[in-house]
């Protein structure tokens, strides 16, 4: 940018910082700026749009323009040229307004006075604030200079509207991050949860927006630099010893962005025109997010995310801020993150009340973790990080899929009411917890519990489960950065086992592979991983790891009885091969003079269609099986369980699949061979009753949900159940949900 542009910049935006600290209130303070952007550009009109809402823009201050207009002029994101500007996040610069596309005429503001437009967007990280609009009356297209200049500005009110310097009456004035604010996601874990925000990437707070001295801006900003690329070095370097190429080449794309010139040359520039090196870097950032959103290359799309996190990385060298550590956790503390892996979640504890994500999956492993610790967990939460602040007040409604930021006092009293009447439900389960689970015609429904830490075990008898039906040894292996050691993984089984107190625990040999990619593993590029090779396929394609985690479970079991289930299993020969490679290691820790265990029982997870019409000798040959509702139910229905789509539109009540389970369960039988259900579906009441009318007789579920279970299952007759359920069938009905519900409602069994 030319230098006398850059000394244009500096005046004004020393102008404009003069405005923050004036006496007056936000309406005061926009009527100022108006003017002396008008001024100081030569332009006839200037006005600034702010957001009311999120798809509406109303205008908040003008010069030139009806003052009449202000705060009753408003347009729809996307309508007319302002809303173009605020939807697409780049400068509008028409030389004939009323003649280009897109124009909408306000009458009330009197503008069809003026030809020439140019519009630009305030915009910080990413999000459109406003717009800010200078007009005139002939015909002119603005120069690249005078865009550039009133972007400075929008930069610089983006900034003083984050700080709430333009506060004041209406919508469009609230302060930033004060109003109440309700957004919809989906549900990871069922739950209510109420507390605080606590961010797990602390939004950067600029106080100090424009540079007095440009030169000494520059040198803070290449110290800043250097320290930055002396960190991603230090990162890389250490990468490489320990992970694979792909990780690497990323590290690599993150270094060569980091001493790429034109972002420097470009900060530097927005440097010269006024700003502080924080919001030059803000600037850059929030305008490369524009640019970069509308590509439609999914690779280029990527790469936007790495230049975000070199610009956050950046900004907290500049700035000193997140670098706090975890151990200052608030008690009701709920998690707001993008997104957040298994090990970075237990970081945190289980101090935390709740967990809220912009992505995330049902299946991810902090998705399990919070269903161990029994907290709510919403996913695709959109924009969450942006709207919520360390300390806001913060509602999670767990079954509807609903944040609540900064509630009402309204929102407030019906939310607590609703965990008050919880609170009652769970002191009426403790009551039950020690009843065998029984049902009214004398059926006994065996109660277990799902788990994947140690930390879990305590709820084995908070919850009354009479085992562990499930305990997933992939967590072990996800939380590390390199494959565990033989010996720590057999001291933690062993530690599990003691924590049972005799009490049975399937281990479930380790199900990696699809979206569970350790940061030591080379993640195959599979079209869909679920499909993959993953589980048990990696298990017998790549014996190595699958012998240690064996020898571990030998050797943890310590000549205690000792269950182990196999994962994924499609075909019968998989089983028997992976059944002869676990007694071939067993016979070789017994030559090495381990103690071995006393009593061995080795069983398959029905997770595929196929393994239910598997040759006789499967089931003869298998000590137990369970079934895997979660991946059972995706390939059943052909309905990717991560995609929110198609997931949800399948009923686990449906006809079709009910009639499945009977199946498995007759077949089962036939065998004497022990099934379970384990999965989501097991821990829903109503789900848990059908299946048991089909013929199961064992479930496995999280600690939280075996007493609603429970509490429907002592009080329902299985044959009045039945019965309804094959009315429903014989009617021709899709679903037998509204059947049985009426049913239930009519015995008082709904909880």
């Amino acid at each position: 940018m030319p230098t006398y542009a850059g000394d244009y910049s500096r005046t004004l935006l020393k102008r404009l910082r003069e405005t923050m600290v004036d006496d007056g209130d936000g309406q005061a303070r926009l009527d100022h700026i108006v003017e002396l952007v008008a001024s100081s550009m030569i332009s006839e009109v200037c006005s600034i749009y702010l957001r009311r809402d999120r798809q509406t823009l109303e205008l908040c201050a003008t010069q030139g323009l009806n003052k009449d207009a202000v705060h009753k002029t408003r347009m729809r994101i996307g309508e007319g040229l302002v809303g173009k500007v605020a939807k697409t996040a780049q400068p509008v610069n028409a030389a004939d307004a009323p003649q280009t596309k897109g124009f909408r005429y306000m009458p009330e503001t009197g503008e069809e006075l003026y030809k020439s437009f140019l519009g630009v967007p305030v915009q910080r990280m990413g999000e459109v604030l406003g717009v800010l609009v200078v007009q005139n009356k002939e015909t002119r297209n603005y120069s690249e200079d005078e865009i550039y200049a009133l972007e400075v500005v929008a930069m610089l009110l983006a900034e003083m509207k984050e700080l709430g310097v333009f506060t004041g009456d209406g919508e469009a004035m609230s302060a930033p991050h004060k109003r109440a604010h309700q957004i919809t996601g989906g549900v990871a874990q069922e739950g209510f949860a109420q507390g605080v925000v606590l961010l797990h990437d602390p939004k950067i707070v600029v106080s100090n927006l424009v540079a007095d001295d440009p030169e000494e801006e520059k040198k803070r900003l290449h110290e800043a630099m250097d320290q930055l690329r002396l960190n991603v070095d230090d990162l890389l370097n250490a990468t490489k010893r320990g992970a694979g190429k792909d990780q690497t080449e990323v590290l690599e794309a993150y270094q060569m962005l980091a001493n790429s010139k034109g972002w420097s040359t470009r900060l530097e520039s927005s440097i010269d025109s006024g700003l502080t090196a924080e919001v030059a870097v803000e600037k850059e950032q929030s305008s490369t997010r524009a640019r970069m959103e509308r590509v439609p290359d999914p690779y280029l799309r990527e790469r936007l995310h790495d230049f975000d996190d070199l610009s956050n990385r950046l900004l907290r060298v500049l700035t000193g801020q997140g670098s706090g550590t975890k151990d200052s956790i608030p008690d009701n503390a709920i998690l707001v993150a993008k997104n957040i892996g298994p090990a970075e979640l237990l970081e945190y504890g289980k101090r935390l009340k709740g967990v809220v994500l912009e992505q995330g999956s049902v299946g991810s492993h902090a998705a399990i973790i919070a269903r161990a610790w029994a907290i709510p967990m919403l996913i695709h939460v959109d924009s969450v990080t942006r709207d919520a602040l360390n300390g806001d007040e913060i509602l999670i409604d767990g079954e509807q899929g609903i944040v609540h930021l900064r509630p009402t006092v309204e929102v407030k009293t019906i939310f607590q009411g609703t965990m008050a009447m919880l609170t009652q439900a769970q002191e009426k389960y403790a009551a039950i917890r020690e009843i065998p689970t029984k049902t009214v015609d004398g059926t006994r429904i065996k109660m277990q519990m799902n788990a994947g830490l140690l930390v879990d075990l305590p709820s084995l008898e908070s919850s009354g489960a009479e085992g562990v039906g499930l305990f997933r040894t992939e967590l072990q292996f996800l939380m590390r950065s390199a494959v565990p050691k033989r010996d720590e993984l057999a001291k933690t089984y062993g530690h599990v086992m003691d924590s049972a107190h005799g009490k049975p625990v399937t281990f479930r040999t380790l199900d990696i592979g699809s979206d569970k990619v350790a940061s030591y593993m080379n993640p195959m590029d599979e079209p869909n991983p679920a499909m993959g090779w993953r589980a048990i396929r990696l298990g017998l394609d790549k014996p190595g790891v699958m012998k240690m985690q064996l020898q571990a479970l030998i050797r943890g079991a310590a000549g205690r009885p000792l269950r182990v289930m196999f994962p994924f299993i499609a075909q019968f020969n998989e089983f028997r091969d992976a059944h002869a490679l676990f007694f071939k290691v067993l016979d070789g820790e017994h030559k090495l003079g381990h103690v071995v265990p006393k009593d061995v029982e080795i069983g398959a997870m029905l997770e595929t269609p196929s393994l239910a019409f598997a040759p006789d000798q499967f089931f003869e040959m298998c000590d137990f099986i369970s079934i895997g509702g979660n991946d059972l139910k995706q390939f059943f229905y052909a309905a990717d369980r991560e995609n929110e789509r198609v997931r949800k539109r399948y009923d686990t009540l449906n006809v079709s699949f009910l009639t499945f389970i009977e199946q498995i369960a007759a077949r089962c039988d036939a065998f004497d061979t022990p099934v379970s259900f384990c999965g989501e579906d097991a821990g829903k009441p109503i789900e848990a009753l059908c299946f048991a009318a089909m013929g199961l007789r064992e479930f496995s579920m999280r600690p939280t949900s075996i007493g609603p279970v429970k509490d429907i299952l002592l009080r329902a007759d299985l044959n009045e159940a039945r019965d309804v359920i094959n009315e429903s069938r014989k009617s021709g009905a899709q679903s037998v949900r509204a059947d049985l519900t009426q049913w239930l409602k009519t015995k008082n069994l709904m909880t």
